[in-house]
């Protein structure tokens, strides 16, 4: 008999990092559980993984499934901070707080925690994580913020490391492979795009690289790609829906130009070369982590030695 589980995240919006956390958490579930997922566009949810799918704004349906649930499983990544919306730990944290009043349990998954500048979203978070069978955090600040509040947790990777894509062995390509992502940023100014866009073309025209422009998010990613691949002689912008498909694409590649988080980790996972675009800590952290080169755009000045980029080929 197969038992319920909810799965509640940044689902349904068009972000391809997301929906990878999706992707690998319905990879991971038992095969005893009836997975059903809370989405902005839940017929697009169900086309895409074969699942059930409710509208996450749908108060009356997601009670009707709590009813009949065994858990809530939260995540993964930012959901509980913020520094961008004050509606995003409140909308989560009341799930959780709802699904914790049903008598579910529930589980925080592959959380990054914070910043919460709030007094009461911090009191909640630490109310209602400690109150969960399950707490699991990406990165050492969150574990350090929930180790202070002594919430019970587990520190581990990311949980799109784990992705499964059924990819063969990587081949090398010639000319290389050169996968570019972007993100609409406060920190990617006009200049700072017309300097990478220019830097970006000297690089294809040193290396002859084949370049891919593989936009995350279409409302934040697709305008920046098709500028970029204005200036760039015969390249392509990948715009892929599915995330299985979105990370096998990495598989394909020779090296990674990338802003986002998750572009950085389905890169490094497939095993290809990384330059990171450090718009957030959260991509820093990984850079770091992994000794991979970067440009901080969160500084006011950079020294990027594009040069040393192309001569890697």
């Amino acid at each position: 008999m197969q038992r319920r589980a909810v799965l509640c995240g940044y689902y349904g919006m068009g972000n391809g990092g997301d929906e990878a956390l999706l992707a690998t958490l319905l990879q991971m579930l038992p095969p005893d559980i009836e997975p059903v997922v809370l989405s902005k566009t839940p017929q697009e949810t169900v086309r895409t993984y074969g699942v059930r799918a409710i509208d996450r704004w749908r108060l009356g349906e997601i009670l009707q499934v709590f009813r009949r649930g065994i858990g809530l499983f939260g995540g993964g990544g930012s959901l509980i901070q913020d520094s961008s919306s004050w509606v995003s730990p409140l909308y989560y944290l009341g799930l959780m707080g709802l699904a914790q009043l049903w008598g579910m349990g529930t589980i925080a998954w592959g959380q990054g925690i914070g910043p919460l500048k709030g007094g009461l979203n911090r009191g909640l978070t630490k109310f209602l994580l400690g109150r969960c069978q399950g707490v699991s955090v990406r990165d050492r600040a969150s574990s350090a913020l929930l180790t202070g509040w002594g919430v019970k947790h587990l520190l581990a990777p990311d949980p799109v490391w784990a992705m499964e894509t059924g990819a063969g062995p990587r081949v090398g390509h010639q000319p290389p492979i050169v996968a570019v992502n972007l993100r609409e940023h406060g920190t990617l100014t006009p200049d700072r795009f017309e300097t990478f866009a220019a830097a970006l073309a000297g690089f294809q025209k040193t290396t002859e690289a084949v370049v891919w422009l593989v936009p995350f998010q279409a409302s934040l990613d697709l305008e920046l790609a098709e500028r970029l691949s204005a200036r760039i002689p015969g390249s392509v912008v990948k715009l892929e829906g599915n995330p299985e498909a979105l990370r096998r694409l990495f598989d394909r590649v020779d090296m990674a130009i990338v802003m986002r988080l998750h572009g950085l980790i389905m890169a490094a996972a497939a095993g290809a070369r990384c330059f990171a675009l450090c718009y957030d800590p959260k991509v820093s952290l990984v850079a770091e982590a992994l000794n991979i080169s970067k440009w901080e755009l969160m500084l006011e000045t950079v020294d990027v030695d594009w040069k040393s980029c192309g001569e890697r080929y």
